[in-house]
């Protein structure tokens, strides 16, 4: 009878080797997977905080716009120093809206013009800052109202 030769196991040590590999790769894959996801989601969020703080601020605007004293001798003025405009927009937002009216100065002279500043702040509603789903954003603008003595002494406001 012959005598088989010992074999060494060189091939077991390289398949452990491999399903270790593959094994890291699969799991590397799995997390960049899912870290995609969640980038992709809070993108989407961002969005739809974008558009809701957009909402506040075009609602502040066109309080000042529609307020008793725009087309009229009444001064305008904001519809609040901060109003919560809502809370459950689409993606579960609060949305509050700042204004802060300043008087025209030319010169020592305080004239009938008023700039309204606006700020919108939408964020998302029960989460804290810091974590993965706290999403805000913020928008601002400006508008100026003048009373137009020469035409028709009433505010105009744009």
């Amino acid at each position: 009878m012959k005598k088989l030769p010992q074999q060494s196991g060189f091939a077991a040590l390289a398949a452990l080797f491999l399903v270790v590999i593959l094994a890291a790769l699969g799991a590397f894959m799995v997390t960049f997977s899912n870290t995609q996801q969640l980038t992709s989601a809070q993108d989407l969020q961002g969005t739809r905080a974008y558009w809701a703080a957009r909402a506040g601020l075009e609602w502040g605007l066109g309080s000042v716009a529609a307020s008793p004293g725009a087309g009229s001798l009444t001064e305008p003025s904001c519809p609040g120093s901060s109003t919560t405009v809502g809370t459950g927009f689409d993606g579960g937002f609060s949305v509050v809206t700042s204004c802060q009216r300043y008087d025209y100065t030319e010169g020592a002279t305080v004239v009938n013009r008023f700039i309204f500043q606006f700020t919108s702040e939408a964020t998302t509603t029960g989460s804290t800052p810091g974590s993965i789903g706290y999403i805000q954003r913020s928008v601002s603008a400006s508008m100026e109202c003048v009373r137009n003595e020469a035409v028709q002494p009433t505010y105009s406001c744009g």
